[in-house]
């Protein structure tokens, strides 16, 4: 089936969708545009900043690279990440792979609360084999055994095809996972890669050590396998059997970025973004961004460099009322073991540059004073010295805490820890905004 026009559908109420518009394949297949319907201009909302409620054609911004394949504004969200592409590679195996096919191919589960349907009229997704569902907890192991199967490109039967249906992820990623289904609600689990460490296990002891540090982190839970660990996050974007509407943070980025303008990928520009349009009620906006750089100086000093736009997310819990943004819980918080010493997300005036220095240097951009960003760093920073002995008791091995160890405790991130001084931010004044050039002296 070659899908050169499909149809976007809003399923905030799943048992209500509601018809969006027109998605079209441009840019030489490279790209997928969006054409809101009138039924949603009338009554609907923007789906992302550069997606204004306007009778037009919206292209993927910027010019494409070869390499380069992207949806416009939100719509981008919801295509599966790299593990889901090889899943339909593997499983659907379209005669054609542009972003189109992704798109659909991707199914009824994905991120957010948007879904691809091949009709106007009525919302018909790419559904799972009739009769199946999300497979269940007593499912995992046979579950791992099929991700296995598709990593060595080994055949699986209809069965096994039907409970890892549609890509299986929600969230950015070439990692191994899938949707299941716990107590009624649905998790993504991730499975075991062949790392040198039981990576399930450190993520859960990562997560659960950033909670202590004052970070919302989503849910998460360790699942035993044969031989190994997978664990399992508890997804952010359902609640009590509605999809919130969501977006990464490249994707709020770009859509508040000037046509022509190249985009500054990173925490600065996020927080300048959570403070413009996050949600004011009980200040949450102010606690977003401070909660933000909270998760920046986190990421610097457990060594998680793959904070990259992706792994960031934002909620629009209202979208009809305000659409007004909310920082989602923090997700793949991870030592990366790299040591490459600068992260993936801008941190400051020195770009990407894995330093403290670096994230106190445009604190005012979180809406801080350094008085206050010194302080967020102390609580970080007495979290982080507790790693050893919270991966312990989190069942992490001696052999993989030493692993870890060279890196976090290594000389670089150990220094930074041991020499941040608070008091040298005490007196120090807030940066001073440039004066306006209009204004009359």
């Amino acid at each position: 089936m070659r899908l050169d026009d499909l149809h976007l559908w809003y399923l905030g109420e799943p048992g209500t969708p509601r018809y969006v518009g027109a998605l079209k394949l441009v840019a030489a297949g490279k790209g997928v545009s969006l054409h809101y319907g009138p039924e949603w201009l009338s009554s609907g909302f923007a789906l992302s900043e550069d997606l204004p409620l306007i009778d037009t054609e919206f292209f993927p911004p910027g010019r494409l690279k070869a390499e380069t394949h992207r949806a416009a504004g939100a719509v981008d969200d919801a295509r599966p990440d790299r593990w889901g592409e090889k899943v339909i590679r593997f499983i659907d195996k379209p005669k054609r792979l542009s972003l189109m096919e992704y798109l659909y191919y991707a199914g009824d589960d994905r991120f957010g609360a948007l879904g691809v349907s091949i009709s106007a009229a009525t919302y018909s997704p790419c559904s799972r084999p009739a009769g199946s569902a999300l497979p269940r907890l007593e499912q995992v192991q046979q579950l791992s055994e099929v991700v296995a199967k598709i990593e060595a490109s080994e055949p699986i039967t209809a069965l096994e095809a039907g409970i890892i249906a549609g890509g299986g992820s929600p969230l950015g990623g070439a990692k191994p996972k899938a949707l299941i289904e716990i107590d009624g609600q649905q998790w993504l689990i991730k499975f075991f890669n062949f790392e040198p460490v039981d990576t399930p296990l450190i993520e859960h002891a990562t997560m659960t050590l950033a909670r202590r540090a004052g970070i919302d982190v989503a849910e998460t839970q360790v699942i035993r396998l044969t031989g190994a660990n997978a664990i399992a996050v508890r997804r952010f974007d359902r609640e009590q059997g509605r999809r919130i509407h969501s977006i990464s943070a490249g994707t709020a980025i770009c859509a508040a970025t000037p046509t022509g303008a190249e985009p500054e990928l990173g925490y600065p520009e996020l927080a300048r973004i959570l403070r413009r349009v996050g949600i004011t009620q009980d200040d949450r906006h102010q606690k977003d961004a401070r909660e933000l750089f909270r998760r920046m100086v986190f990421n610097i000093l457990v060594d998680n460099t793959d904070d990259h736009e992706k792994n960031h997310s934002l909620l629009v819990l209202n979208p009809s009322d305000n659409g007004r943004l909310k920082l989602a819980p923090a997700y793949d918080v991870l030592p990366t073991h790299s040591g490459q010493g600068y992260q993936e997300f801008v941190c400051g005036s020195q770009g990407r540059e894995s330093t403290l220095d670096n994230a106190m240097s445009q604190c005012d951009a979180f809406g801080l004073l350094p008085a206050e960003a010194a302080a967020e760093v102390a609580v970080v920073i007495s979290a982080v010295n507790t790693w050893r002995t919270h991966f312990e008791q989190a069942g992490v091995t001696a052999r993989d805490i030493d692993y870890l160890a060279q890196r976090i405790d290594g000389e670089d991130l150990l220094q930074q820890r041991r020499g941040f001084d608070p008091a040298r931010f005490q007196a120090m004044p807030a940066k001073q905004k440039r004066p306006s050039p209009f204004r009359r002296s």
